[in-house]
C-alpha cells in the first residue's frame, strides 16, 4: 500500500496535470457516481490535495471527489488523452483540455460537499500528517506522550492512521531503526530521549521519502553506496526489505520479524537492549 510519502507524490502529480483547468468529461465505474458525471463537467478543478492515504479532487462551486487507494490503487495522467497501457481496472477517467487523470483499481471513490470533507469517517479520525510541512515536531512528540497511545505497541502504533497519518510498513521500519528503539516497545517502555528521537524520525523519514521519491536513507550513505556499484533496492533503504544483510552503521546481519502479519525489519545490534 502506498504510504504518505506516495500519497504526496500522486496529488503533486494530479495537480500539475488537471488542476486550474475546466473537466471537459469525466466517467466513473460506478453507476451511482456515473449518473452524477454531468454535475462534473465544466466545473474548473481547483486543487489536489492528500489526506493521509486519501486524496481530495477539489472541484469548483462545493464538490470534492474523495479517493482511497486501498493496496492496489495507482493514478496515471495522460497529456495525450490517450489510456495508458496497463491491465488494471479502470476507475475514474477526468479529461481536461491539459491532460487526463486515470485511477485505476481503487475502490472507495466517493463524492462529497466541502462540508463534508472534514466529516467524513475516515479523514476525520486521522492523526498529525507527518508529510505536511505545518506538522511540527512538538505535534508528534505529544501523541508519543498521549496517554491514549503510551500502552499499544509501537510496531501496531506506527500503522495506525489515526495516530500518526501517512506512516506505513517500510517507514515504520525505518523510524524504529533510526530512532535506535526496541521493535517490541511501547512508548510507556521508552526513555525522554528515545521518545524525542521517534518523533524526530516520524517527520524526517517521510518528508525525506517524499523529496526524495522514497529514499530514506542519507545523501553520503547514497552516494557511497552507488560508487561500489548498488542498485537502487540495495541503497533505498537502512533495515526494510534487507534481512540478512549487514547493517550500514554495525556490520551486523538485518533481522526480521512478523507482526500482525507484516514484516518489521531491525538491527539487533542498534535497537535491542540487554
Amino acid at each position: 500500500m502506498p504510504e504518505g510519502p506516495e500519497i504526496w507524490r500522486a496529488a503533486d502529480k494530479i495537480k500539475r496535470a488537471i488542476s486550474g483547468h475546466t473537466v471537459k468529461d469525466v466517467w466513473f465505474d460506478y453507476d451511482h457516481l456515473n449518473k452524477r458525471s454531468n454535475d462534473i463537467k465544466g466545473r474548473e478543478v481547483t486543487d489536489v490535495l492528500p489526506r493521509g492515504k486519501a486524496i481530495i479532487t477539489k472541484f469548483s462551486g462545493d464538490l470534492n471527489m474523495y479517493s482511497h487507494n486501498q493496496l492496489y490503487g495507482k493514478w496515471m495522467i495522460s497529456k495525450s488523452h490517450e489510456e495508458p497501457d496497463n491491465n488494471r481496472t479502470l476507475r475514474v477517467r477526468i479529461k481536461t483540455e491539459n491532460a487526463t487523470a486515470y485511477l485505476y483499481s481503487a475502490s472507495e471513490i466517493e463524492l462529497l460537499k466541502d462540508d463534508e470533507v472534514e466529516k467524513h469517517s475516515y479523514i476525520c479520525k486521522l492523526g498529525p500528517d507527518v508529510v505536511h510541512p505545518a506538522t511540527t515536531f512538538e505535534q508528534v512528540l505529544a501523541r508519543y506522550q498521549d496517554e491514549t497511545f503510551k500502552n499499544r505497541k509501537l510496531t501496531t502504533l506506527l500503522l495506525d492512521p489515526g495516530f500518526l497519518s501517512g506512516i506505513g510498513n517500510y517507514l515504520r521500519s525505518e523510524i524504529l531503526f533510526l530512532a535506535r528503539v526496541d521493535p517490541s516497545y511501547r512508548p510507556t517502555d521508552c526513555s525522554k530521549d528515545e521518545l524525542q528521537q521517534l518523533a524526530k524520525y516520524s517527520l524526517d523519514l517521510p518528508r525525506r521519502s517524499y523529496e526524495t521519491g522514497g529514499l530514506t536513507t542519507t545523501d553520503d550513505l547514497v552516494k557511497a553506496l552507488k560508487e561500489e556499484g548498488a542498485t537502487r533496492s540495495q541503497y533505498r533503504h537502512y533495515v526494510y526489505g534487507r534481512a540478512s544483510k549487514p547493517c550500514y552503521l554495525c556490520g551486523n546481519k538485518i533481522q526480521v520479524v512478523k507482526t500482525g502479519g507484516r514484516k518489521v525489519f531491525y538491527c539487533e545490534y542498534e535497537q535491542i537492549k540487554d
